[in-house]
């Protein structure tokens, strides 16, 4: 489904033509109704000659009411822009057309109202004048399509290009990380909290838990609707109104957001690219009460411009925006900034850079992958995505790594490892990266906890008291005559194995685990203790401890009176 957001100067006929599209009246309020004048956003849907739905959002003309309109347009993606035949192009179609322009709006069509109250040589000087005013715009080349509503003339060639607009889009995109940001919150009777706006981003079913942004309370969707029809799932592009529980809708209100909150990031501080509007008749700088729109909400804001100290009109530039509350958003997303104390849209742009990392003075945010790795050094994966909108294979362990900090930190490891010596680096020193590190390089080894370098041999390897307990290996003697401090160096050093009071070397203990893994490579079902003492020709003395040690490492495990293979026995001879 597309949803489509009408726009333009007020007492154009967006609501009655919304209206005689659709036969539903977008104007809700009482108020709205006897002023003849629309206040707050409208809603209505059409079905296509083709099967296919369309769901409008009807937004307010009047400038008192700019805020209401912003709250609509921002999580649309095409519209129908209304000028009347009777007046032309106005101050306010010239502000409408720039918002949309500045949110990144592609697609739509202009409705040129109330020909039935012009003659042919107006209506011609109508269409020329919004064809001039349309150069240069996203609407450039879009079809005009000339109505009157009342008389529902040129209606279904309105409706023709709507539809032609809805295949030339596509299906929304779905990225499997769905926002919902609400427009409208309210408590029907007997109906529990129901929140309704345009869902992007991915789908949402019946029974998903989300979070609602920045109260930052979680909520379970009882109910679904689209196009008030009950609905299981919903996909993304769709107006929709959802059932929570767990919620009261009191706590709600516009502008917050419906999110999966494992899957966004919310931020205050944000810097994006911003586009002055060349009408503006000042520079932008850090002062004034500043208002920026994102999605349906409205985020006071302060203002810093990055680089320059001002911005000029009709210029390009980057500027931080601390807003006053936490909102998840990811780079692309667009906004639109105006100025509190003068009444008047500054301009807009893009988010790049949702957790800005350098000081506003250094900062030169772009939307870079590359550039998010290098001023982070290393970015965990999961992080990455939030941070981006993308997931991205890891370049080591589960980071993705700048190339030079990756370079940086494996040299600093690896020295480290060289200063320890042949006893090696205790591991447990190391940060997670510097783990990682280790895992990735194949000629650093880990033995008992320690890290050494290629083909590091330690120095008490050959003690005469290995040659001894190697020569009697399942049947090893005691430590007498062995200084007690080489002892427990030899066992801290991984070189002797001391299991129940008795001592075997390494080398022993692993022979006697590929003995055991070949008696059952062939009897997969277990070994009795005394299989195992025959398997290795050795007491009942020994061959407990040593099925101790293989039990409490993972080489075996007891199954009643049998031993089978675990996860770490080597493999069989």
């Amino acid at each position: 489904m597309t949803v489509i957001a009408t726009a333009g100067h007020v007492d154009h006929g967006k609501s009655t033509l919304v209206r005689t599209l659709t036969g539903t009246d977008p104007d809700r309020w009482d108020e709205e109704k006897a002023r003849g004048l629309t206040i707050d956003l409208g809603f209505a849907n059409l079905v296509l000659p083709s099967g296919k739905d369309v769901s409008f959002v009807d937004v307010p003309g009047h400038i008192r009411f700019l805020r209401n309109m912003l709250a609509g347009v921002g999580a649309v993606e095409a519209c129908i822009f209304v000028v009347a035949a009777t007046e032309g192009w106005k101050e306010q179609s010239e502000e409408h057309m720039r918002i949309l322009d500045l949110l990144g709006i592609q697609h739509g069509v202009v409705a040129l109202t109330k020909v039935d109250q012009v003659d042919d040589d107006l209506l011609e000087l109508a269409m020329l004048d919004v064809e001039e005013h349309t150069e240069n715009t996203f609407l450039a080349g879009a079809p005009v399509i000339p109505v009157a509503a009342p008389t529902r003339e040129g209606i279904d060639d309105l409706i023709a290009a709507i539809a032609d607009l809805v295949e030339t889009m596509g299906e929304p995109a779905d990225h499997d990380r769905p926002r919902l940001w609400i427009d409208r919150a309210f408590s029907p009777s007997g109906a529990g909290t129901v929140v309704t706006g345009t869902l992007t981003g991915g789908s949402i079913s019946i029974g998903d838990e989300l979070t609602a942004q920045p109260l930052g309370e979680r909520a379970r969707i009882r109910g679904l609707q689209s196009h008030h029809r009950s609905v299981e799932r919903v996909g993304p592009g769709n107006r929709v109104a959802v059932n929570l529980t767990g919620i009261s809708h009191s706590d709600l209100r516009r502008g917050d957001v419906l999110v999966n909150q494992d899957q966004w990031q919310a931020s205050s501080m944000i810097d994006a690219g911003l586009t002055v509007l060349p009408s503006l008749g000042h520079d932008v700088s850090r002062r004034g009460a500043f208002a920026a729109y994102i999605g349906s909400g409205e985020f006071n804001a302060k203002v810093r411009v990055l680089g320059p100290d001002t911005l000029s009109p009709g210029s390009d530039g980057a500027v931080r925006l601390y807003l006053a509350r936490s909102v998840p958003v990811l780079p692309g997303d667009r906004f639109i900034l105006r100025e509190h104390g003068r009444d008047e849209t500054v301009g807009g742009g893009e988010i790049l850079d949702i957790d800005p990392q350098l000081p506003a003075s250094k900062a030169k945010p772009d939307r870079s992958l590359e550039r998010v790795i290098a001023e982070r050094g290393w970015v965990d994966v999961d992080d990455l995505a939030r941070l981006t909108g993308e997931r991205h294979e890891p370049t080591i362990g589960r980071w993705v790594v700048d190339p030079a900090e990756l370079e940086a930190t494996t040299a600093a490891v690896r020295t480290r490892i060289d200063d320890a010596g042949s006893l090696g680096l205790d591991i447990a020193v190391l940060s997670d990266n510097e783990r990682a590190i280790i895992d990735a390089e194949n000629d650093i080894h880990v033995e008992r906890g320690r890290a050494t370098i290629g083909e590091a041999v330690d120095d008490m390897a050959d003690h005469p008291w290995i040659a001894v307990l190697d020569a009697e290996p399942f049947a090893p003697p005691g430590p007498d005559g062995v200084d007690r401090g080489e002892v427990r160096e030899l066992v801290r050093r991984g070189l002797v194995i001391e299991q129940e009071g008795v001592h075997f070397s390494a080398r022993a203990m692993h022979k006697a685990a590929v003995a055991i893994a070949t008696k059952l490579a062939g009897q997969p079902d277990g070994i009795t203790v005394a299989e195992a003492r025959d398997v290795l020709s050795t007491s009942r003395k020994y061959v407990l401890p040593i099925l101790a040690y293989m039990d409490g490492n993972g080489m075996t495990r007891r199954r009643e009176d049998l031993r089978i293979a675990g996860p770490r026995l080597p493999e069989p001879e």
